[in-house]
């Protein structure tokens, strides 16, 4: 099965969601120092796009397809380090 692109609404759907997550306390995905996040200045949408960048948010995308099908698409669960 080949992996599917996601469109600008759907990446704008699961940054935002994630985002909102990432503020209302949930830990990060992926490591970052705490000089990034002085860059960034600790906002969790820019957090939430690195996220997504590296492919481990996990939410998944259902399309509804043709004939009553659906399709799936969803990221990697994160790796440990």
């Amino acid at each position: 099965m080949e992996k599917m692109e996601y469109t600008r609404y759907e990446r704008a759907r699961l940054i935002g969601a994630r985002a909102m997550q990432i503020a209302m306390g949930a830990p990060f995905l992926i490591k970052m120092s705490k000089k990034d996040l002085e860059e960034i200045k600790y906002s969790p949408l820019t957090v939430a796009e690195k996220e997504f960048d590296k492919g481990v948010i996990p939410m998944k995308i259902i399309r509804e397809m043709p004939l009553r099908r659906t399709s799936e698409q969803g990221m990697t669960e994160p790796e440990e380090e």
